[in-house]
């Protein structure tokens, strides 16, 4: 073989190596890119806590939901109410003067989650669970709707209107008034000490929560503040089950003068303005009730538009 030859086949020789090299490579398929690593789950800050004493040895607990009251004497052990399961173990662990002994009772001043998620621990822990006899369906209906992770806990001591128990030197008593936040709202009443736990009876300088499903009644609640009014002692300690700052969820009979007028303030405008012809949609534009500028909000979040739209369909007759 010359070295004309030895040239031209050699050279084809690369050629067609480099050229199914080549196809090679084409036919394999790109390395994926790699993910870019997810940033670490934020934890949730820690819940604050907070034990107060207030009178004649009653107080509250404020964690997360509804705020919890409570009765410790050297003879009796009453709570009022029970958040969700991890601030319902804070609570029951740190109860001022408890030393692990049952508790006589625990009672639940409605059925909503914020306020009853912790029945398990609480009913555990106490000779009772205490609440209205609505309660049980109220809570098994809501859950219903709106599935939660925590598990349903019924009360297992039930009554119509009144229920009143000795509990050492004080007596605690619970009254149903009729329809307004829900269907089976309580007022739980330290008699000597006189404090009154009202539960969301009483949102505190907040637009409330109407739980029309819940069988709400805007002009019963107004009927029930007013039966507030009349049965306990106008110098009553109030206890609520929300409240804004400063303001807080303890005060007097006052502020739940205030919801009341609230209440008759928010009816008044809706009817106006279905005197005036105004639709549903139109009513429930406002954001902010004139004549209460202790509930001013000032973003999106407002609750107004929805008490509007419920008190719009109450007075028009829809269904919950």
């Amino acid at each position: 073989m010359n070295r004309r030859d030895f040239l031209l086949r050699s050279g084809a020789a690369v050629s067609l190596g480099l050229f199914a090299k080549g196809s090679l490579l084409a036919q394999t398929p790109a390395a994926a890119p790699v993910p870019a690593a997810k940033p670490a789950p934020v934890p949730p800050p820690p819940t604050v806590t907070e034990f107060k004493a207030l009178r004649r040895n009653t107080g509250i607990f404020t964690g997360r939901g509804g705020t919890i009251g409570w009765l410790v004497n050297k003879d009796a052990i009453v709570t009022i109410d029970t958040q969700f399961p991890e601030t319902a173990a804070l609570c029951l662990a740190g109860l001022p003067g408890r030393n692990d002994r049952t508790l006589d009772a625990a009672v639940d001043t409605h059925h909503h989650f914020d306020h009853t998620s912790g029945n398990k621990l609480f009913k555990a822990a106490a000779k009772m669970l205490v609440a209205q006899r609505n309660v049980p369906g109220l809570m098994a209906a809501a859950f219903e709707r709106n599935p939660q992770k925590e598990e349903l806990t019924f009360p297992d001591t039930l009554f119509d209107e009144v229920w009143r128990k000795d509990v050492g030197d004080e007596v605690v008593s619970a009254q149903y008034f009729g329809p307004a936040h829900t269907k089976g709202d309580i007022a739980v009443y330290f008699e000597r000490a006189n404090v009154l736990h009202v539960g969301d009876l009483v949102f505190n300088r907040l637009y409330p929560y109407i739980d029309r499903p819940g069988g709400a009644s805007v002009r019963g609640w107004v009927k029930v503040l007013e039966e507030v009014a009349r049965t306990y002692p106008k110098d009553a300690l109030l206890v609520c089950g929300h409240g804004k700052q400063p303001f807080g969820v303890t005060g007097t009979l006052a502020d739940a003068a205030l919801q009341r007028d609230f209440f008759t303030a928010l009816i008044a405008r809706v009817e106006a303005d279905m005197k005036a012809g105004k639709t549903k949609d139109e009513i429930v534009k406002l954001t902010n009730l004139p004549g209460f500028p202790d509930h001013f909000v000032d973003d999106k979040s407002s609750r107004l538009p929805g008490n509007l739209g419920a008190v719009y369909d109450e007075l028009s007759g829809a269904g919950a």
